[in-house]
């Protein structure tokens, strides 16, 4: 007969690896802290004065009930189905567990004659084990509801971030008689990755750009949001072009973490005479729409930002005649992809540009990003989509 091999140590290990970094302090802390915490986040609608005007069973029984809605209300509506079906079951369960009222034995607390005498007190009476069901099924739930109120704290800090993101980029449409500029951007997550800028030069000139940060969420919002602060300051400093760039580069070397990198593509044009000098660090080309109905691709670049301290960039020119445009777009817009694993691709792009080539920049700009939402209306977006139009107009 074949000997069972017990393997304690095993056993032990894995103990010591889920256990890793548990200390009584930090366990004490879920219930002195946490709880009370998530507690008040999700009590705060409550009416105190009203409640505490209640006798005390009709208060725990109000406070339970008040709470119960403001906690599932915050699930989405799949999930809160899930969970009440979950709670339902578990319910169910425990009936089926209940066997009917029996007597618990309870010891007089002064007996005659010193004798050891105890009453019986009715009592539900459940089956073998339903107390340590009932005390699992407590703290799953607790778990629930820690996780909940930290995934909403953050998720409501992250609102305020996107608001101040938001708050960063061009509010409206820029427009002088020779020259109109319009950008967009949606954020695959609350917060995004993807910028862009419009900034009028003191000698009429327009300087445009378009990034996009290595990366989604927090971690390249806020790369997204330094960024920016150092391209306006530089370009304050009066650099521009490859000068501007190379500047640029070293700043994200230097404060950037080395698994990120930035695309860009920024230029300078003259409403006036239609004259685009433009830098490429490693974006994607633009696309200019001439009055032929020819579609340009701007291809002369160099290599993203952070990608190399030294690297050096170099400047190119075109020009614009009236009624010409330039599209500078992210890859999001040409890697949306349907349930079917198709991308909305560069041709998809240039399809609305030449069905909108007698539109302004909004309207090229907000037909994109609808076409590329209804492309991938059965998938939700898997990176960040921005877009900025310029158009050479007649003065």
């Amino acid at each position: 007969m074949a000997r069972k091999h017990h393997h304690p140590g095993r056993a032990r290990r894995f103990i010591d690896t889920y256990t890793s970094g548990l200390t009584g302090e930090e366990l004490r802390r879920v219930f002195t802290r946490d709880a009370p915490q998530a507690y008040r986040y999700f009590s705060r609608g409550m009416d105190e004065k009203a409640i505490a005007a209640l006798p005390v069973h009709k208060q725990l029984a109000l406070r339970a009930r008040l709470f119960f809605w403001a906690f599932t209300l915050k699930l989405s509506p799949a999930r809160r189905a899930i969970y009440g079906a979950g709670l339902l079951l578990a319910l169910l369960g425990f009936l089926q567990l209940f066997r009917g009222i029996g007597f618990l034995s309870l010891p007089l607390p002064f007996s005659p004659g010193g004798g050891d005498l105890q009453v019986g007190v009715p009592a539900p009476d459940f089956a073998d084990g339903a107390l340590t069901l009932f005390i699992a099924f407590l703290l799953i739930n607790l778990l629930v509801l820690l996780e909940v109120a930290d995934r909403l704290s953050l998720k409501n800090d992250l609102e305020v971030a996107r608001g101040i993101q938001s708050a960063m980029l061009p509010q409206a449409t820029y427009s002088d008689p020779c020259l109109e500029a319009f950008g967009l951007t949606r954020p695959a997550n609350t917060v995004g990755g993807d910028f862009y800028d419009v900034l009028p030069r003191p000698d009429g000139r327009l300087v445009v750009a378009l990034g996009d940060v290595a990366g989604k969420g927090s971690p390249a919002a806020l790369l997204m949001a330094l960024l920016l602060a150092i391209f306006r300051t530089l370009l304050d400093e009066g650099l521009e072009g490859a000068d501007l760039a190379r500047r640029l580069n070293a700043q994200v070397c230097r404060h950037a973490p080395p698994s990120r990198f930035i695309t860009l593509f920024m230029a300078a044009c003259d409403p006036c005479t239609g004259r685009l000098v433009y830098v490429n660090a490693g974006h994607m080309p633009a696309l200019v729409r001439r009055n032929s109905g020819e579609i340009e691709r701007l291809t002369e670049g160099d290599v993203a930002l952070g990608m190399f301290e030294h690297s050096t960039y170099s400047a190119h020119e075109t020009w614009l005649q009236t009624g010409e445009s330039v599209v500078l777009y992210s890859d999001g817009v040409t890697e949306a992809e349907n349930h079917q694993g198709r991308p909305f691709e560069e041709s998809g792009l240039i399809k609305v540009v030449q069905a909108y080539s007698a539109a302004g920049p909004r309207d090229v700009a907000h037909a994109v990003l609808r076409l590329v939402e209804e492309h991938a209306q059965e998938t939700s977006l898997a990176d960040d989509v921005t877009l900025l139009v310029l158009k050479r107009r007649k003065a």
